[in-house]
């Protein structure tokens, strides 16, 4: 399978489903200090795909169950398994070393065990996940803190995450392709009033290891990639209108001379008869990599000349390391049923353009880039 281009794919595919929150290294959520009183067995099927002018790209078809049950009323258990599979061909301008069609098959498995205090929560988290080429390991502890007056959550967590490449480029093969990324997040939920909540993440990963992607050509990076994150949250309840919105802003800089901002509004409607509509709008915005390497005129015009890159010691045309903005719609219905029972339908279109950066240079000569999913689920609380 060729990685470059599952990678892209799923990091637009990933970014829709996360709606632009910073992931806790676990998944739950911040004010998880009660024990569920139901467990819940969900499944969901995901649709996904891109394009650029002329040219249908990938194309990704993804299936998760998970089940979460109670236990003595102090503990949880958290399984989620994920089988996706991808077909898609190189895009635009940066042709993989090896052209043509693409196909793969990824297997995942995520798994928690929680306990519950009186006044805070432990997340034990572990994952695993297999592709032809690809393979990564994590492990997770999370832990948070609810303050007397039931107000303020403090959460603290970390997480290792160790993933082993093996490309079928034989270029990298006598070349270590491991890496290991060290994170941690700290934050706090604070009830402003009983209509608003507001929460502020803060975010350091340390990764060292292979981060060049061995399917790209002109492609050598280097040999670590640390970041920073910082996202803060608001949510508001209308008492007049029973919706709520959820605001959030993210700010992202690395270590590859990359900065990005992250803008994201979403507005909860129940309606009647069980109904809730969700829309959503995002805006990203990212600088390029400093060793991004624009794509020359001679390239665009036969993919097989070489760009020049003089004596640089990092350089890659990888576009997701370009200067861009975009923008993602999206709208989610969902439907209680039977009490117990949630069927939920949610659908997102992204469209990227790198005149759409707020800062930077942009790749003029880089392709727009489309995508969109579709989100089936359904679920049943017992």
């Amino acid at each position: 399978m060729k990685l470059s281009t599952s990678r892209k794919a799923k990091q637009v595919f990933g970014a829709a489903v996360a709606a632009a929150a910073m992931a806790l290294p676990s998944a739950h959520p911040a004010f998880a200090e009660a024990a569920p009183e139901k467990g819940i067995v969900a499944f969901k099927y995901l649709k996904y795909e891109d394009s650029q002018p002329g040219q249908e790209r990938m194309d990704i078809s993804a299936y998760s169950v998970r089940a979460m049950t109670p236990i003595a009323g102090k503990w949880s258990i958290d399984v989620t398994g994920t089988y996706d599979s991808v077909t898609g061909a190189s895009p635009h301008y940066h042709t993989n070393a090896i052209s043509g069609a693409s196909s793969g098959i990824r297997r995942a498995v995520d798994m928690s065990v929680s306990h519950y205090f009186q006044s805070g929560s432990v997340t034990l988290g572990s994952s695993y996940s297999q592709e032809t080429d690809y393979i990564s390991r994590g492990v997770s502890l999370q832990g948070s803190y609810l303050t007397p007056s039931k107000n303020t959550t403090f959460t603290l967590g970390g997480s290792i995450t160790t993933d082993s490449i093996d490309p079928t480029n034989e270029a990298y093969q006598n070349i270590d392709k491991r890496k290991k990324l060290y994170s941690w997040l700290a934050g706090i939920t604070q009830v402003m009033s009983k209509n608003d909540i507001v929460q502020l993440n803060v975010g350091r990963s340390n990764g060292t290891g292979f981060f060049t992607d061995p399917y790209k050509r002109n492609d050598w990076r280097p040999d670590f990639r640390n970041y920073t994150t910082v996202m803060t949250k608001w949510n508001h309840y209308f008492e007049s209108t029973d919706g709520s919105s959820r605001l959030a802003y993210r700010y992202y800089s690395d270590t590859f001379g990359i900065k990005a901002h992250t803008v994201s509004v979403e507005y909860v409607q129940p309606l009647s008869h069980e109904l809730t509509v969700t829309p959503l709008l995002r805006y990203y915005s990212q600088t390029a990599a400093d060793f991004y390497v624009p794509v020359g005129p001679d390239e665009i015009a036969d993919p097989t000349v070489p760009t020049d890159v003089g004596d640089a010691e990092f350089y890659s045309e990888d576009p997701r390391l370009s200067a861009f903005g975009a923008v993602t719609l999206g709208i989610k219905v969902s439907k209680r049923f039977a009490q117990d029972w949630m069927l939920d339908v949610r659908y997102d279109r992204y469209m990227q353009r790198s005149v759409w950066a707020l800062n930077g240079t942009p790749d003029r000569a880089l392709a727009d880039f489309n995508a969109h999913f579709i989100q089936l689920g359904i679920s049943k609380e017992f």
